[in-house]
């Protein structure tokens, strides 16, 4: 009798799969067995956030990081609302069409956001949560808060739209974002690769539609119910942000029972910029016993 042999390293390589939410089509790689742990990307990115950790988290685990609806290579649908409520219920309605009940859930920038909202209105679909730096219940510094602001009202206007829609919005977001190549986080390469959508009209439509259903705003129903997430939970922040304040980890960790705050030396895409530190700070959380 022969018996097949597994070559771990093959087994930690992705591999991509597609699946349909609200009729849209959902890409997403996944990698290793187990308990499935999900990892959720944010602005303007794609589940290539997590090349750095898909294949290590892999080892035990069943690890499914998804291009979100409207990024990377998911369909960029006009139909489907972008408003917050939609999103975090569009979330929920992800694990059901990829047939999973209850996850760890690992999550950063818009992802935190919506990944908060999730644990807060399904409790019983999150065993585990990790926030990395996220507005989450807050907003961005102000200047920030500014920018951002400044793209969702244009969007919600005929001419302004058609500005957010317009072929220089990739020039803009490759000034903005090219701090993150020059200090190492992001090669030339992976910076087009996120903002390639950019150069197609599709893209740039769904991109406006997307701006008019967000909302900068402070959240202050989500910051009321942070007590009520009673599952482990882990704050992990690179403290070098330029847009989010470190306030908003700190909070976080102060009233979310049962939460730890992680501070690594880290600009705002900390995964990407430290990944070994970002993962082995996951793996301690992936550790704690769940509820």
């Amino acid at each position: 009798m022969t018996t097949d042999r597994i070559d771990p390293a093959a087994h930690r390589t992705p591999a991509w799969h597609e699946t349909t939410v609200d009729g849209a089509r959902l890409c997403y790689a996944a990698a290793g067995s187990g308990d499935p742990l999900v990892l959720l990307h944010g602005w303007p990115q794609s589940h290539l956030a997590w090349r750095e950790q898909i294949g290590p988290l892999s080892d035990g685990r069943r690890v499914l990081a998804p291009d979100w609806l409207g990024w990377g290579a998911s369909a960029r649908d006009t139909a489907l609302p972008c408003d917050y409520d939609s999103e975090v219920d569009r979330l929920a309605r992800m694990l059901d069409a990829l047939e999973l009940d209850r996850v760890d859930l690992a999550c950063h920038d818009y992802g935190g956001f919506l990944g908060l909202g999730l644990a807060q209105r399904y409790p019983d679909r999150v065993r585990r949560l990790a926030i990395l730096n996220s507005r989450a219940h807050g907003t961005f510094v102000a200047r920030y808060a500014l920018l951002f602001g400044a793209f969702t009202t244009a969007a919600r206007h005929g001419l302004g739209r058609r500005l957010v829609a317009a072929p220089p919005i990739h020039a803009v977001h490759h000034w903005g974002l090219h701090r993150y190549v020059r200090n190492g986080t992001f090669t030339p390469e992976r910076l087009e690769q996120y903002l390639d959508m950019l150069r197609t009209p599709e893209g740039r439509r769904w991109y406006a539609h997307f701006w008019a259903g967000y909302q900068v705003r402070v959240r202050p129903e989500l910051g009321a119910r942070l007590g009520e997430i009673d599952c482990p939970t882990t704050v992990v922040w690179g403290i070098r942000d330029p847009a989010i304040p470190m306030a908003t980890a700190v909070e976080l960790a102060r009233e979310i029972p049962n939460a730890e705050l992680v501070r690594i030396d880290a600009d705002h895409f900390l995964m990407e910029q430290r990944p070994e530190e970002v993962t082995e700070a996951l793996r301690r959380w992936l550790r704690r016993p769940a509820r």
